[in-house]
């Protein structure tokens, strides 16, 4: 089976039984075993496979044909043949798919008038399976069809046999699957790495974005360039999302962070000498829900330590509060107050549950659904 050419391979022995009347003869032998010399001398049917590329007969050492012809005219064609037949792959639940391959055959110039192709009874047989084995396929069955095919030149008896394929996906588990789940782990490693050490976070990040894409590109090598997303490509691609989120989660914290201590520095007002406090009018600004409120002036130092911000760790007033990213302006009544220092805290426990959700989602979405 070659998924890159939707193709299929398979050797089979072909068996044609027929009735010629020409054929009869009398003799106390019921059945004559001719050489395959006589096989061009007598007519066959000329059946051909529609959906094969390729066909090759056996030829050695002799010619793998056998011709038998019995006293009521009964005639018995088989040969051996290796047919490279077309197989129109669904790819959606690759590698957790399902297949069914057909082998379609009818006369190719006969119509219905003149030839009808007929199942015989137990007419199909797999040779015992301890002979052969399918290393990427469980071989689950197969079935046999007839139909009758309208075209122009005619009505055509069609025969079709469908084997019946599911993908074994142990390679595909050690090849793509362990090794994206472990990249993804081991981008986490980040997030118990201090903020302050910039070179072994970048790196690990980038080293994890660069491994899921060699693997991304591995993992469609041997795969047709269908236009629908394969369940492959959906891990592949989530597991990129998730070491290329950790990356931007440095990034976000480091820009947050290191812009967030020069704000602060700014924002605060060198005070004038209480001897100067009378002599120049100060007013203090206080964004409270979006609303200015102006006190008034102050007069001595007494009156500007009661205008000014709280103490560490107090509060002030109602809807006020005085830790570190409230004082900036960052949190308003009503809003979750999130610590942009405690980002890689969040992370440790966001970016594990959310993979392992994926996870439970993915695999019961596409092994019992």
């Amino acid at each position: 089976m070659s998924e890159l050419l939707m193709e299929y391979t398979i050797d089979i022995f072909f068996a044609q039984t027929w009735y010629d009347r020409r054929l009869r003869f009398n003799s106390t032998l019921k059945a004559l075993t001719l050489n395959t010399n006589m096989v061009s001398r007598i007519w066959i049917p000329d059946t051909f496979f529609r959906n094969s590329k390729r066909a090759d007969s056996h030829w050695i050492t002799t010619p793998n044909q056998l011709l038998r012809i019995w006293n009521d005219g009964k005639v018995l064609y088989t040969l051996r043949l290796t047919i490279e037949a077309e197989c129109l792959l669904q790819l959606q639940n690759f590698p957790m798919d399902t297949h069914s391959c057909p082998l379609v055959f009818s006369s190719y110039g006969y119509p219905r008038e003149e030839i009808i192709y007929r199942w015989r009874r137990y007419s199909i047989e797999v040779s015992d399976q301890r002979t052969w084995r399918l290393y990427q396929f469980d071989f689950t069955g197969l079935r046999n069809t007839s139909e009758v095919l309208r075209t122009g030149a005619g009505e055509y008896m069609v025969m079709t046999v469908s084997f019946d394929l599911s993908r074994r996906m142990g390679y595909f588990a050690i090849q793509t699957y362990i090794p994206c789940i472990l990249t993804v782990v081991l981008s986490w490693v980040s997030f118990w790495i201090k903020r302050d050490s910039s070179p072994a976070r970048t790196s690990l990040g980038i080293t994890t974005v660069l491994t899921m894409t060699t693997l991304s590109t591995i993992s469609r090598k041997h795969l047709p360039r269908v236009s629908y997303i394969t369940a492959m490509d959906l891990f592949v691609s989530v597991c990129f999302i998730f070491v290329f989120a950790a990356l931007i989660e440095y990034a976000t914290l480091n820009y947050l962070v290191g812009n967030k201590k020069p704000a602060e520095h700014n924002n605060r007002k060198p005070r004038l000498p209480a001897s100067h406090a009378h002599m120049v009018p100060s007013y203090t600004t206080i964004n409270i829900n979006s609303i200015l409120h102006w006190p008034p002036e102050v007069e001595d130092d007494e009156s500007e330590e009661l205008a000014s911000p709280c103490a560490e760790g107090k509060e002030c007033q109602r809807f006020f509060c005085c830790i570190e990213d409230c004082q900036t302006g960052m949190w308003r009544e009503g809003r979750i107050r999130i610590h942009i220092s405690r980002l890689d805290s969040y992370s440790r426990v966001f970016f594990p549950t959310a993979f392992l959700l994926f996870n439970i989602v993915y695999w019961i979405a596409y092994l019992y659904l």
